[in-house]
């Protein structure tokens, strides 16, 4: 688990959605992709409303939000405290306002337990670290590397979800069975949108939401395409025209209705 704040000079300072956001990440260790990016941009979070974003790291996902949707209040939980710095740092540069609470999801902050929100976002570990090799950089490890159980981060998510809130999750799609249990005990009206590489290839990431009381029928939907064509082209010329719209322009990424 990484506490020590990272120097200045261990970090990069990337672009964003097309550069409406500069955040700090470290040279080395955990580094924000596109992932968080989609997963804000699939939260259908209106002005007013209110976000968690569990594991919030450095403040991406949620920032991403804010660009998107003016108005909506952030809060972020981080168990790691140098990354918990970095994203109240991101927050303060960037202009948004993001509260930042260090603390467990298993054990949250006694502050925190007592609100709920109106939309609660994750990207948790992909990986089960009893199926995996550890990350040499310990704080690349405590983020990739599953300690806590999903279904844990999903309970944890349901609690601090208020009535006709959504939880989106973005994960792997073999972890898409514990996903889908643990949300079906504490969520109704389930929907899995599959993230296609390319057309003709399996999905390898899947955006899924529940609702708090919801009670319509799990809806599996048509799949998400990130990139055009059948082959891998120039590095970031092939994304399709949705899909750089979402990455360069903070459109919105819906699920279909």
């Amino acid at each position: 688990m990484r506490t020590e704040p990272f120097a200045e000079e261990d970090l990069s300072h990337d672009a964003f959605l097309g550069g409406r956001l500069r955040m700090a990440q470290p040279k080395t260790g955990y580094r924000a992709g596109v992932d968080p990016v989609l997963l804000a941009a699939s939260v259908p979070a209106r002005a007013g409303q209110s976000l968690l974003d569990l594991g919030c790291g450095s403040g991406i996902a949620a920032l991403c939000v804010a660009s998107r949707v003016p108005g909506v209040t952030l809060a972020g939980l981080e168990i790691q405290a140098a990354y918990a710095a970095l994203a109240r740092q991101n927050s303060a540069s960037n202009g948004i306002a993001l509260e930042v609470f260090e603390g467990d999801i298993a054990d949250m902050p006694a502050s925190l337990r007592k609100r709920q929100f109106d939309h609660i976002i994750a990207n948790p570990p992909y990986f089960e670290r009893d199926r995996s090799t550890p990350a040499s950089d310990t704080g690349r490890e405590k983020a990739m590397g599953e300690a806590l159980p999903l279904a844990d981060w999903v309970h944890a998510a349901a609690r601090r979800t208020g009535v006709g809130g959504t939880v989106t999750f973005i994960q792997r799609v073999e972890r898409l069975p514990d996903l889908l249990a643990a949300m079906a005990t504490h969520l109704g009206s389930i929907e899995i949108l599959p993230l296609i590489p390319r057309r003709g290839r399996a999905a390898r990431l899947i955006l899924l939401r529940g609702r708090k009381g919801g009670r319509a029928a799990l809806r599996l939907h048509d799949g998400w395409l990130l990139h055009a064509g059948e082959n891998h082209g120039q590095d970031g010329a092939d994304y399709t025209t949705a899909t750089s719209d979402v990455l360069r322009n903070a459109a919105a990424l819906p699920f279909p209705d």
